[in-house]
């Protein structure tokens, strides 16, 4: 059995802050951000929550797709940055397109969240537990940036992507994922409740604090996405018996351009089988690859049979990568 991408969708929040308006917040400089992220621009939801624009994301996929809502028998959301704790992000979109049938979870595996997701879609669908699939990944990080915080202000953006997966008789591929939590303190975002009950108006208080922000030591993540990308992408090819020669497309967690240009030299292939989207997005998180999957299908970049692998590395640690073939 295999997994096919039938439809694919994004949404992006219309306000935009060049790096330029960055350099009036933080000490930085737009040539700065450019030389060592590759990004020039993010987009800021100034109104749309996570629910708001995965709602977007997911109708545009199910119109692409020619499937309808009520298809769906499997929802999940991976995201990092839900305004609510329950009910859950996809039970909440669920409502909103009428995915009446769906079973619905969230997910949070940070910036590698798609590509699990992915993953255990492939699984249950796989595994005849379930036909129809939509996946979703959506962001609000502005909402868990330490805007003063000039290390990571400067990287992440907004936005959501999904994609619509349903199982046919082909034979699939295998995917790979690990995890390091003894590494977890490379990336990290706490939220704090105290332990008082306010029994008269019967709710807990959320107490926001410093370490309620995204922290991250960069060095040690680019370190650690540099080493293990390759490595994962190198696993998977193995187990599906395949070559770099037989993949055309690699599409990557957006988080900084550099990461890519190492990863593509590390595996000796052309920078050019890396597209890439994070000059105008920044780090989406959880919504870069189902974005960039989107730009890529909507520009016809992608053509029927291309075999492409799909890889994530995020928080946690965690990190992986799939095979899909296009149709």
């Amino acid at each position: 059995m295999a997994v096919e991408i039938r439809g694919t969708g994004s949404y992006i929040p219309e306000k935009i802050v060049e790096n330029r308006e960055l350099e009036q917040m933080v000490e930085t400089t737009d040539v700065w951000i450019r030389e060592r992220t590759g990004i020039c621009r993010r987009h800021i939801a100034e109104k749309e929550t996570v629910v708001d624009m995965g709602v977007q994301a997911a109708m545009q996929a199910l119109e692409h797709s020619g499937i309808s809502a009520k298809e769906i028998d499997l929802l999940i959301v991976s995201t990092l940055s839900a305004e609510t704790v329950m009910p859950s992000v996809s039970c909440r979109i669920q409502e909103r397109i009428g995915a009446v049938r769906a079973v619905c979870f969230d997910l949070n595996a940070a910036c590698s969240g798609f590509l699990l997701a992915y993953q255990s879609a492939e699984a249950y669908l796989e595994n005849g537990a379930y036909k129809t699939a939509l996946i979703i990944g959506s962001e609000r990080l502005s909402n868990i940036i330490d805007w003063k915080d000039r290390n990571s202000c400067i990287l992440f953006g907004d936005g959501a992507g999904a994609v619509v997966l349903t199982c046919t008789d082909k034979k699939g591929y295998r995917f790979i994922s690990h995890s390091d939590g003894s590494m977890g303190n490379a990336l990290r975002l706490e939220h704090h409740y105290d332990r008082n009950l306010e029994t008269e108006q019967h709710r807990l208080s959320i107490e926001q604090s410093a370490s309620s922000k995204v922290s991250m030591d960069g060095q040690a993540v680019f370190r650690f996405a540099v080493r293990r990308v390759p490595q994962v992408i190198e696993e998977v090819l193995c187990i599906n018996e395949l070559s770099r020669e037989e993949i055309d497309c690699y599409v990557l967690h957006q988080a900084n351009q550099r990461i890519v240009e190492a990863v593509a030299k590390r595996l000796k292939e052309p920078l050019g089988k890396f597209p890439m989207n994070l000059q105008n997005y920044g780090n989406t998180s959880s919504a870069s690859i189902p974005i960039l999957l989107n730009e890529l299908d909507q520009s016809k970049r992608l053509k029927t049979g291309d075999r492409i692998v799909m890889a994530g590395f995020g928080g946690g640690l965690t990190w992986g990568a799939s095979i899909a073939e296009w149709i």
